[in-house]
């Protein structure tokens, strides 16, 4: 039986009762009132924080950080999770900066290089995953140390950086006034990705997967198909983030992407996306990187130092999880 053929019914019911198909929950409205109220805070005690230049920088900050957690919120929604998209980024920036070093000035090929490169990294990485049959934390942790040694080896273990204008107006640049381009590449990416999981075969399958593979399996599903397609997602969008962070310094440099990992998967469980699969989404995902981006700028305003924000973000997670599990009662991590 292949992809095409009509779902049995577990399938069809377990699809019928898919998070996006409920009303409002306690994980949804939670991150908005964070949110409001990380605001209120930061903005009574630093008074540049509400400040149009401040929301400029904190737009492009968002930006970067949704693309990274968009396809990486897609691959956990099947219930396996990508440890390599800090990694993906530091490649695809060494990659970047080698070219344009070495004379390539063309925007359309830098991007469709970084397309290249993202599908590439996610395809390895799921083609491991499913057809390895290993847990992905494996999968993902060891292409996280090779793609991280790949990069740093194409770089030489330093810094490299470039001049290109046009690139650099990739990121920094404003099609729409004080809105960073890196800003509307994220939204645009969010749009996609979310009509994409909510109204195509392939998001409703991801969901099911993530629900219970088992029934999916028993309906004659391809589950490595799509469990491969969701890590290429993966890929793509870490590398987009890759080109625009890159692009944002004009360089590229052993500590690219080192944070990534840590804030991406901070903005997914935030944002209300159990880590157990079949549950969330990337609509949920942009409150949460809006809670993790003014939470570090609003740090960055106060003057607190990085360890402590590290430590800060770690206990995030753990808090936003509890909340998480203990709101969706019958899921349990795989």
């Amino acid at each position: 039986m292949s992809d095409q053929t009509v779902p049995i019914a577990p399938l069809a019911r377990l699809t019928e009762r898919l998070p996006f198909r409920s009303g409002p929950s306690f994980v949804d409205v939670l991150p908005l009132l964070v949110l409001v109220a990380l605001v209120v805070f930061f903005a009574t005690q630093a008074e540049s924080f509400l400040g149009s230049r401040n929301l400029l920088v904190m737009s492009g900050q968002a930006g970067i950080l949704l693309l990274v957690s968009l396809g990486a919120t897609l691959v956990i929604v099947t219930g396996s999770i990508d440890l390599s998209v800090g990694s993906i980024i530091l490649l695809t920036g060494a990659i970047l900066s080698r070219l344009l070093v070495g004379g390539v000035d063309s925007t359309l090929l830098v991007i469709l290089a970084t397309l290249a490169i993202g599908a590439t990294a996610g395809f390895v990485n799921g083609a491991i995953f499913a057809f390895g049959r290993i847990p992905s934390f494996i999968a993902t942790l060891g292409a996280l140390s090779f793609f991280n040694g790949l990069g740093l080896t194409i770089i030489g273990g330093r810094s490299i950086a470039f001049d290109s204008p046009g690139v650099l107006n990739l990121a920094i640049g404003q099609w729409i006034p004080n809105v960073q381009n890196s800003a509307l590449f994220g939204l645009v990416a969010l749009a996609i990705l979310f009509v994409f999981s909510r109204s195509t075969r392939f998001g409703r399958y991801l969901y099911a997967i993530g629900g219970n593979e088992r029934v999916v399996a028993l309906s004659g599903i391809s589950i490595r198909r799509y469990k491969i397609l969701a890590f290429v997602l993966s890929g793509v969008t870490a590398a987009l983030a890759g080109l625009l962070v890159t692009a944002q310094l004009s360089a590229s440099g052993p500590s690219l992407g080192s944070t990534a990992l840590l804030d991406s998967l901070a903005a997914i469980v935030i944002g209300g996306t159990a880590l157990s699969g079949g549950n969330g989404g990337v609509h949920r995902t942009l409150l949460g990187v809006l809670i993790v981006t003014v939470l570090v700028n609003g740090l960055n305003q106060l003057g607190v130092q990085d360890f402590a924000q590290i430590m800060i973000k770690g206990a995030v997670i753990v808090v936003a999880a509890i909340f998480t599990m203990a709101s969706q009662r019958g899921l349990h991590l795989k």
